[in-house]
């Protein structure tokens, strides 16, 4: 029972670092320092794609599968659970393509927003501004 509640939790934290890989840049958006955890999940991402590597996340459920009696992973974590279950294994690419440009389009925004933040932290009207417009009654 150990070994399977541990491969569970390994496929739930491999979903959730897919999910980062492709959404961790607007994360930052709201806490920049986050960014710099997203660069470095987003660089391995495609270092995975890019090289034949195998993610450590697929060598502990292997590992974790074997010990609970099951068989060993004859794929990866994407060729088993993603492609041809949630898209046609056709999408590969155009899926990658697309995950691509959303984490290109997080990271531009946050260099926008950090660029906006930049700005009224040095201006001293910015500072003194209130966030909102004021009541034309009071």
């Amino acid at each position: 029972m150990g070994f399977r509640l541990l491969t569970t939790l390994v496929l739930v934290v491999h979903f959730g670092y897919l999910a980062y890989v492709v959404l961790g840049g607007f994360i930052a958006w709201r806490w920049p320092r986050t960014i710099w955890l997203h660069l470095l999940a987003a660089a391995w991402g495609l270092v995975v794609i890019v090289y034949p590597l195998l993610c450590p996340l697929t060598v502990l459920e292997d590992w974790s599968r074997q010990r609970a009696g099951e068989a060993a992973l004859t794929r990866g974590f994407i060729d088993r659970y993603i492609e041809g279950v949630l898209y046609p294994e056709r999408y590969t690419r155009l899926l990658q393509v697309l995950a691509a440009c959303a984490v290109l389009v997080s990271w531009v925004g946050f260099l926008i927003i950090q660029r906006r933040r930049s700005a009224r932290a040095t201006d001293p009207e910015r500072q003194q501004a209130p966030r909102w417009p004021r009541s034309r009654s009071g």
